[in-house]
């Protein structure tokens, strides 16, 4: 699967030093998530859980928040797609 658009935007939230770190290190929990060895869909369902997780915390920004549910909009986008394959 191809997940460079989520991973740039992860990427983008990992380097933003304005975020605080909880919300960093839970995007790069789900970053490594997406690159393990794992099956695919385990692999989405683990970064979608994790940024779910974070996505109501009081301290992120605002702009983060919708850069996380973007993300999460993607992978559920890939994974829809990934079910679609596997039924054919």
């Amino acid at each position: 699967m191809d997940y460079k658009p989520v991973l740039e935007i992860l990427d983008r939230i990992i380097n933003d030093r304005s975020v605080p770190r909880n919300i960093r290190e839970a995007v790069e929990r789900a970053k490594n998530a997406l690159n393990s060895k794992e099956d695919e869909e385990i692999k989405i369902n683990t970064a979608v859980v994790t940024l779910d997780e974070i996505s109501n915390d009081p301290n992120m920004p605002l702009y983060t928040r919708t850069q996380i549910w973007n993300a999460v909009s993607l992978l559920e986008q890939i994974r829809a797609k990934a079910k679609e394959k596997k039924k054919k």
